[in-house]
């Protein structure tokens, strides 16, 4: 198993956002996390890459404990977040912002260079020398991406890569989610596209109130009636 979460509970300001969250992943896996705003989703995976302490409950990654983990040690074992709102350096070259994202390797070797993530994402070779700041939306979200990749993840997680992306770009993203998948990649995708998201994974989990309400197969969840009935229809269609 890759991933492995237990009894997961998180709070701001005394407000309690998970509510003993327990889930898998394992490795190969394309898994999504589902659920209406302020649901837990960012939250869980801020607790998943240190920048949140959980309040209980642990994370097992690659059979290692890595509760309470600072962020930097995190990625060094090779679980790495695109953050909601790309959060790329915008007065450095996009070159440079992905040359920056090797330093989360440590001394790990990496299946992703630059030539891979120029393969993967074409338009960020053509404007490789450009501030990250000029690009648009959608190729801001490719360099995060590409950032990432950098470091050489052993399990990607992505937190709302749809956001604010046109319908083009959106299918851009998901189809190099799903060649990086396809090329053995694990794969945490929050998303409020919960259709899409359903689409492009094997097997979801669905966050209510910082609590699991649903789990299965990602085929099973977007045919069930109940789900779409209470949960499907609040969030946003493909």
């Amino acid at each position: 198993m890759m991933l492995e979460v237990k009894d997961l509970a998180a709070a701001y300001s005394g407000i309690e956002a998970l509510r003993g969250v327990s889930l898998h992943i394992e490795a190969g896996e394309m898994v999504a996390l589902i659920g209406a705003n302020g649901a837990g989703k960012s939250t869980l995976l801020n607790c998943l890459s240190g920048t949140v302490r959980a309040r209980r409950g642990s994370v097992h990654f690659e059979g290692h404990n890595i509760t309470g983990m600072k962020p930097h040690r995190v990625a060094r074992e090779g679980l790495l977040q695109v953050p909601e709102g790309r959060q790329i350096l915008v007065e450095l070259t996009v070159e440079e912002n992905l040359l920056l994202g090797e330093l989360a390797r440590g001394s790990r070797t990496s299946n992703y260079g630059l030539k891979d993530v120029y393969q993967l994402f074409p338009i960020l070779e053509e404007r490789r020398t450009q501030k990250g700041g000029t690009l648009s939306g959608g190729q801001q979200q490719m360099l995060a991406i590409g950032r990432a990749l950098m470091g050489g993840p052993r399990l990607l997680l992505l937190d709302e890569p749809s956001l604010g992306l046109s319908p083009l770009i959106t299918d851009q993203v998901f189809e190099a989610l799903r060649r990086l998948n396809g090329s053995g990649l694990t794969i945490l995708l929050v998303e409020q596209n919960a259709h899409r998201a359903l689409q492009a994974t094997q097997r979801a989990y669905l966050l209510e109130h910082g609590e699991l309400a649903f789990q299965g197969k990602s085929a099973d969840l977007i045919n069930d009636e109940k789900v779409i009935a209470h949960y499907l229809g609040h969030m946003t269609a493909a």
